[in-house]
């Protein structure tokens, strides 16, 4: 049975950056290819939600350590990863309004239509998994991009793309834990800024923060096995993370909706799917009364990156404000 991903890449503060980096994408590069057959298919929805996960998790390591690792040398596969997501995001899409829009809010919708609803959804998932997910994974372009991209960390190949630039030298070749304190405070900042009096009701602004929280949390399982409390850490994130999320889906439900409808005149069809865009967006209304809260849970988290450090006390040469 495929594994779900959960457990953090090994890396150990003995590492330098790049070992550490290559160990980030070995980790995350294998629930890729564990996931891989069971993504052909709908019967099992978590073979597409995996690889993304994975593929989603590798291109944020490859922006967080941008600082270490030539973007000359990341960057061919960073674009390459970007088109397989592309290629799983319908699918996923469907399969999340199937499973769990669709599936949730048909019992509390006295509308008729949802059972015409889903038929048109799964018929649509169906040609996007022949057409678009089977077709990529059975690509050229696929199989090339998962032997370079194994060679490409597994030989540590950004080491000699360096070349003069002594500053990447310097970084790449240096100690994890001193890397990861100043990366997870780079991104906290990063957080604080997008998120500090964001427009709650301006969806752009609502979907960057939800970008940049995920790139904290994906730091902070990187890093996990080097600092003891990153699990609490992460768990304060869950609300915030959880409300952004549903945000996203009423965006990503409008959108479905209007490519499932684009040629469809059946009246009852038009009546449900209109409920469920009014049932969706006002659950999600409800759950934005909780961002003050959840922001506050996030803010007041301690970081356990610096706790019973004495570098916390240099932190301002760094950039970073002052740690509870």
């Amino acid at each position: 049975m495929s594994s779900i991903i959960k457990s953090s890449a090994p890396v150990e503060a003995g590492q330098n950056v790049s070992q550490a980096f290559a160990t980030i994408m070995a980790h995350n590069f294998g629930f890729i290819q564990e996931w891989e057959d069971k993504a052909r298919n709908w019967e099992d929805i978590e073979g597409v939600h995996q690889m993304r996960v994975a593929i989603r998790r590798l291109r944020s390591a490859i922006s967080l350590f941008r600082g270490a690792i030539p973007r000359d040398s990341s960057q061919p596969w960073s674009d390459e990863m970007r088109w397989v997501v592309a290629e799983l995001g319908l699918a996923r899409d469907l399969d999340v309004f199937i499973d769990e829009g669709l599936s949730h809010a048909a019992p509390h919708l006295p509308l008729p239509g949802a059972e015409d609803l889903d038929r048109v959804a799964r018929t649509r998932r169906a040609r996007a998994y022949q057409e678009q997910v089977a077709p990529m994974l059975a690509s050229d372009r696929y199989q090339a991009f998962k032997t370079g991209f194994n060679d490409w960390f597994t030989e540590r190949r950004w080491e000699g793309h360096s070349g003069k630039r002594r500053k990447s030298n310097e970084v790449m070749t240096g100690k994890l834990v001193p890397f990861a304190r100043a990366l997870l405070d780079k991104q906290e900042r990063q957080v604080l800024k997008t998120g500090s009096n964001v427009d709650r009701n301006d969806a752009e602004a609502m979907h960057r923060l939800r970008i940049e929280c995920k790139k904290l949390r994906y730091a902070a399982e990187f890093f996990r096995p080097l600092f003891i409390g990153m699990d609490a850490f992460i768990a304060h994130m869950k609300g915030l993370q959880d409300l952004l999320g549903l945000m996203n889906d009423v965006a990503v439900t409008r959108n479905l909706l209007d490519i499932l409808l684009i040629e469809e005149n059946d009246h009852r069809i038009l009546i449900f799917a209109g409920g469920l865009i009014g049932w969706r967006t006002c659950d999600f209304f409800h759950t934005l009364n909780r961002f003050d809260a959840v922001w506050e849970e996030f803010t007041e988290a301690r970081h356990p990156w610096w706790k019973n450090s004495a570098l916390a006390e240099n932190a301002s040469a760094e950039g970073a404000r002052p740690r509870k």
